[in-house]
């Protein structure tokens, strides 16, 4: 069960009560929290117990993992609750399946993904506070062990519930909202290109597209209840397109960037999203996918509003110099040359698989270095 549309407060408070939750365990993130007025949910009668867990790190991690599993098994909750960004959803999407036997030697689990025996353990609810990952209906998690990107995938990973809530968005730090938003930009753009995709997550691209490429600018320059349904909505739109496709270079290639540098998730995407559109569209006659791959590309300079590969460039760089998105690394403070090799041991090579032409690392060094 889920709800597809804007919701509020409200339909958050009738749900616990219909449900009759009593104990309740909520993740987020503690500026988030209360600059959002999410605290305003959480405002029960008397007979509900409440537990907060405020996350600390920027990324998910597997030491704060553990802890918040420790205190979930210790509390023992009716339902978790994760209200935040994709991190803190991440976290709360993880906690929900693993039970006190499958914590045994859960790092080596995660990380080779071997022997990681799931169940629903929790109900799950999910508000977002951004409007990006989509993250509320996806059935993929990221934790990040010894400072290195992994995933977790199994459908018992999407949240029972979801609510779209604008009023927690809507006074977003600029900064959050231009990352977040071009990273919606990006899952769906790339949706349509990926090997996976198929007549359904094209559906659900387009309509992400359609109102994020109207909505994104003036989100960030002029926000209003309007545009902050609207961002919402393309950002589960997105999410649901790529829960099907999944990602594909800009996305494989951006990890290293968020964790060895601190870049948030979209900025890092932003980086090389059109360089590697452009590497696409160039050999398109290598295209490994099912499809017609320069149809695709016909879509996109649709939705857009481009004729042609060099508009849409320049589209997009558009868009990312009146979002703020810097991409030069010199102004970023990081040394490419330096850096590069430990960027490369870190892409994520199951995203990287998606991408319709074959990269090698000649590739992907050429593009990095343009």
């Amino acid at each position: 069960m889920s709800y597809l549309n804007i919701s509020t407060i409200n339909d958050f408070k009738d749900l616990i009560k219909y449900k009759k939750f009593k104990n309740i365990f909520v993740i987020s993130g503690k500026k988030s929290f209360y600059n959002s007025d999410a605290f305003k949910l959480f405002k029960f009668s008397k007979d509900k117990i409440v537990e907060y867990y405020f996350k600390k790190q920027k990324l998910p991690e597997y030491p704060e993992l553990i802890t918040i599993l420790n205190l979930v098994n210790k509390f023992k909750p009716d339902v978790i609750v994760a209200i935040g960004g994709g991190s803190v959803i991440d976290y709360a999407k993880i906690v929900s399946i693993i039970d006190l036997q499958s914590m045994q030697n859960l790092k080596k689990k995660l990380v080779s993904y071997e022997n990681l025996s799931v169940k629903k353990v929790y109900p799950l609810i999910a508000i977002p506070t951004t409007a990006g990952a989509g993250a509320e209906v996806t059935s993929n998690s990221v934790i990040y062990v010894d400072k290195i990107k992994y995933s977790v995938e199994s459908k018992l990973l999407i949240p029972n519930y979801y609510f779209l809530i604008p009023n927690l968005v809507i006074n977003n730090p600029k900064v959050l909202k231009s990352s977040s938003g071009f990273d919606a930009i990006a899952q769906s753009v790339e949706s349509l290109i990926s090997l996976k995709s198929n007549k359904t997550s094209v559906m659900y691209a387009k309509k992400s597209l359609n109102l994020s490429l109207n909505n994104y600018l003036p989100f960030l320059k002029n926000p209003n209840s309007e545009n902050s349904n609207k961002m919402l909505l393309s950002s589960n739109l997105s999410g649901k397109a790529i829960n099907i496709s999944k990602t594909t270079a800009p996305h494989a290639i951006s990890y290293p960037f968020t964790s060895m540098f601190g870049l948030s998730h979209g900025h890092a995407v932003s980086l090389t999203f059109e360089k590697f559109l452009f590497f696409n569209y160039k050999n398109l006659h290598r295209s490994q996918s099912s499809f017609d791959l320069s149809e695709r590309y016909k879509i996109i300079f649709q939705l857009f509003k481009v004729r042609n590969i060099v508009e849409l460039n320049q589209k997009i760089k558009f868009l990312k110099r009146e979002a703020n998105l810097i991409d030069t690394y010199s102004n970023l403070g990081i040394n490419l040359e330096k850096n590069i090799e430990n960027i490369l041991k870190q892409i994520n090579i199951l995203r990287l698989k998606n991408n319709p032409i074959i990269l090698n690392k000649k590739n992907i060094k050429a593009i990095l270095n343009d």
